[in-house]
């Protein structure tokens, strides 16, 4: 299926709160005034209350040293999971269109 993973993938918030922010020793006003968004923008996205933004991911990429699209896909698998969990008896309602159908 769509979604066979049991738990939530790993939010890009988590990523910078777990790993980044204590490797880099930056609080996380430091990383705001560094990224140039508030304060309360990055501690949503590091509590995982905020998704990440094409805009973000293009800062944040910028800052260390990564691409956009690692941020954005880390986003979308999040997204993709809450959406499946949050819909999964909708989904399983359809029916996939077969190669016969479509003819």
């Amino acid at each position: 299926m769509l979604n066979n993973r049991k738990r939530r993938p790993t939010h890009p918030g988590e990523l910078l709160r777990v790993e980044i922010l204590p490797e880099t020793g930056l609080t996380q006003s430091e990383l705001a005034r560094r990224l140039s968004i508030s304060r309360r923008v990055l501690n949503e996205i590091i509590n995982e209350r905020r998704a990440v933004t094409p805009d973000i991911a293009l800062r944040l990429a910028r800052m260390f040293d990564t691409t956009p699209e690692l941020w954005l896909n880390l986003q979308q698998a999040v997204d993709v999971w809450e959406a499946y969990e949050a819909n999964r008896s909708a989904y399983v309602k359809i029916k996939p269109l077969n190669n016969k159908q479509a003819a």
